[in-house]
């Protein structure tokens, strides 16, 4: 499949990127820095633009069959990178009828609020209240959207190698709690979603 993936010199990115190739699928990143995914492939092209500017964004989506979108702002300040950003795409996949976006959030966000451990919750309210805040507006722009959209909440993402063993539910699911999963698996739960029907218009926490 022809796949676009925005966020791809961050650290999911850049699994999400290389799972993809391995995978066969064709890749185009939009990248502000493109030396920054070093991962030189016959199925990669790399093309240096801004998720912030919108003809950016639309030169890049057209003709694929599936964007993921892995944006992150590197910086725990206040941000509406991800939610102007993911606008900006939604827009350009509008213009371009590409319908199929999967979107990385974060648990805790909506109704998976009630998933995250006492600690975790602290650590949400105190110091990463701006990017969850920056994650809630963006997941209200992709659930307002008429694509067919899928976000996935990790909780605790570590670059551990892939287990193969997750949790997934949705964040009503009271038996799913935050922990931690590896980058891998997360790009490994996606890549899956690529082509499935299954969580289709859902917001899913994976742990």
């Amino acid at each position: 499949m022809k796949l676009v993936i925005f966020g791809a010199t961050g650290a999911t990115g850049q699994e999400l990127t290389g799972q993809a190739l391995a995978s066969g699928h064709i890749v185009t990143v939009l990248a502000r820095t493109p030396e920054k995914l070093d991962q030189p492939h016959a199925n990669l092209t790399v093309v240096q633009g801004d998720v912030l500017t919108p003809a950016h964004v639309a030169n890049v989506v057209s003709g694929a069959d599936a964007v993921i979108c892995s944006l992150g702002s590197g910086s725990l300040g206040a941000t509406t990178l991800r939610t102007d950003g993911t606008r900006n795409i939604i827009t350009a996949m509008q213009a371009t009828a590409v319908k199929r976006l999967i979107v990385i959030s974060a648990m805790g966000i909506g109704d998976s609020a009630q998933q995250l451990t006492f600690v975790s919750r602290l650590f949400v309210r105190f110091l990463l209240k701006n990017v969850m805040a920056d994650h809630a507006n963006q997941e209200a722009v992709v659930t307002t959207s008429d694509l067919d959209w899928t976000i996935v909440r990790p909780s605790g993402l570590t670059n551990n190698p892939a287990s193969g063993q997750i949790q997934v539910g949705l964040g009503t699911d009271a038996s799913i709690r935050s922990g931690q999963i590896s980058r891998a698996d997360v790009a490994a739960f996606i890549l899956d979603q690529v082509s499935s029907d299954t969580y289709l218009k859902k917001a899913v926490s994976v742990t």
